[in-house]
């Protein structure tokens, strides 16, 4: 495809000054949110094949840990790096890279004989979402000018969580039909028609700057973000006090605090640090942590309750947790966020939406124990305050930040919401843990999971002793996880609503 003169002029030219921003800009949107999509459905949607695997490739469970961890730990560990490349060398081109990849690693891993070859195909998928998942979002920010760039970065939002909660639902009703390697297959053709419809309608843009590439910064921040989320991931397998979860946590802190202070002392950073002498930015990034926290530790613990506990399959579990993302979805394509924010201001809206994630978690922890109907209002909740934060504080972050710095602010995003999605899965899992083991009946002492303490359950009496331990531990972790995100919000209000006084003092002065 050959490129004009007057594309090439493109490539550096901010975004289309007529009223709305890109004449195209809804259907682009729509394409991005599609790849977008894809790259978050193979988050969750492995793991429904975990028995399929461990039967036909005969893997351990390290093995299997791998193949599901490898593509979050490499996209994690990649985000900033990759925004930066976007930012640097064309955001078109890098989402035109990461659908190339996404799609080429679908192949290989659709075709593996062996936990190997799979756990290479994930890492290389996992190159290509973190290509993806930074460009989709810097796109959004060029398209759309500031009057419709909320309800934009909304729908995007609504694709996010659609994709994290869909994955389980989709992956069970294939594997009910194909083989394992259908999982992956399905990734292709949306991977062919996103790579069409990015090179025939995205416009090309990148930061008009065009500093040296920070080589080193690039290499510290992968490595820092790869052994904090590595420990994450495998401390609640390993124990947090092993040495390998131990060792890649301190490797981690101490290499991104290496990271930090190269990027305060080189002239051209791949993340200016000055970034977070911004009262919105921190506001945002602590808020998106915590509501992230909230979202995934959730998720992970109502998978648990809904099958150990309420006698759910893995496909019905699923599908109970749909309501989630479909509030979620119904409230940011009616553009209730969108037109909330305006009339709300930044804080109140993000302050209101973890206040109600809040409320969500504590309404399943208290009466999810009953049954199926006191989950679902607590869901319900939980997907209206999610529909009003996210969005917020996606904008707040993005706002914060340069346009032509647009990748690194969706890298950051990114990150955090990684980052708080394992951190949640890790804090409320620990806590669930805590609370269970200590609740647990003497003959069932000692054992790790509740399966383990069934089993060592002689009596029926143990048996329900051990089933009621287990739910107060979620209980407990849910109410934990409530707890975090509503002091979360209090904070992120705080910062924010202190930083728009500055902001309107300065003129003044």
């Amino acid at each position: 495809m050959t490129v004009s003169t007057a594309d090439a002029d493109a490539a550096s030219a901010p975004p289309d000054p007529s009223p709305g921003g890109h004449p195209q800009r809804w259907l682009i949107l729509a394409v991005i949110c599609l790849a977008q999509l894809t790259v978050l459905l193979d988050n969750t949607i492995l793991n429904v094949a975990v028995p399929s695997l461990a039967r036909e490739m005969d893997a351990s469970t390290a093995e299997i840990q791998w193949m599901i961890s490898a593509y979050s730990l490499v996209q994690s560990g990649l985000l900033l790096t990759a925004g930066n490349a976007a930012d640097r060398y064309g955001r078109k081109k890098m989402l035109v890279a990461g659908l190339a990849l996404f799609g080429v690693g679908s192949v290989f891993a659709s075709l593996a004989q062996g936990a190997g070859q799979l756990i290479a195909a994930r890492a290389g998928m996992g190159i290509g979402g973190a290509l993806l998942m930074t460009t989709t979002l810097a796109v959004v920010v060029q398209i759309f000018d500031e009057a419709e760039r909320t309800k934009a970065i909304g729908l995007w939002g609504a694709v996010s969580s659609l994709g994290f909660a869909a994955g389980p639902l989709i992956g069970g009703a294939l594997l009910e039909h194909f083989w394992w390697g259908s999982i992956f297959l399905i990734n292709i053709p949306v991977a062919l028609l996103g790579l069409i419809a990015v090179i025939w309608l995205v416009p090309e843009s990148k930061d008009p700057v065009g500093d040296r590439p920070d080589l080193l910064g690039a290499v510290l921040s992968t490595i820092g973000m790869t052994g904090v989320v590595y420990a994450i991931i495998a401390g609640p397998d390993h124990g947090w006090t092993s040495i390998r979860v131990l060792l890649s946590a301190f490797v981690g802190v101490v290499v991104l605090t290496g990271f930090a202070l190269w990027e305060r002392h080189i002239p051209y950073p791949m993340l200016d640090m000055h970034f977070f002498r911004d009262r919105r930015f921190v506001g945002a990034v602590a808020g998106g942590i915590l509501v992230a926290f909230g979202m995934g530790g959730s998720l992970f613990l109502l998978t648990q309750h809904l099958q150990f506990v309420l006698g759910y399959d893995a496909l019905d579990a699923g599908l109970r947790t749909a309501p989630l993302a479909l509030v979620i979805v119904a409230l940011n394509l009616t553009g209730v966020g969108a037109r909330l924010l305006p009339k709300l201001g930044t804080p109140l809206t993000i302050v209101g939406g973890m206040g109600l994630l809040a409320v969500g978690l504590a309404l399943i922890a208290v009466l999810g124990a009953d049954g199926y109907g006191g989950m679902l209002l607590g869901l319900v909740v939980m997907g209206a305050g999610i529909a009003l934060a996210m969005p917020a504080m996606a904008n707040a972050i993005m706002s914060a930040i340069p346009p032509e710095k647009a990748g690194v602010g969706a890298g950051v995003n990114g990150t955090l919401t990684e980052f708080g999605n394992g951190l949640g899965v890790a804090v409320l899992g620990a806590v669930l843990n805590s609370r269970f083991s200590s609740l647990l009946p003497a003959a069932a002492a000692g054992a790790g999971s509740l399966p383990a303490a069934l089993a060592a359950a002689r009596t029926p009496g143990d048996r329900a002793a051990v089933t009621d331990a287990f739910s107060s531990g979620l209980e407990t972790s849910q109410l934990v996880g409530a707890a975090a995100v509503l002091a979360g919000g209090l904070l992120a209000a705080l910062l924010l609503s202190r930083a728009e006084r500055s902001s309107q003092e300065v003129p003044a002065a």
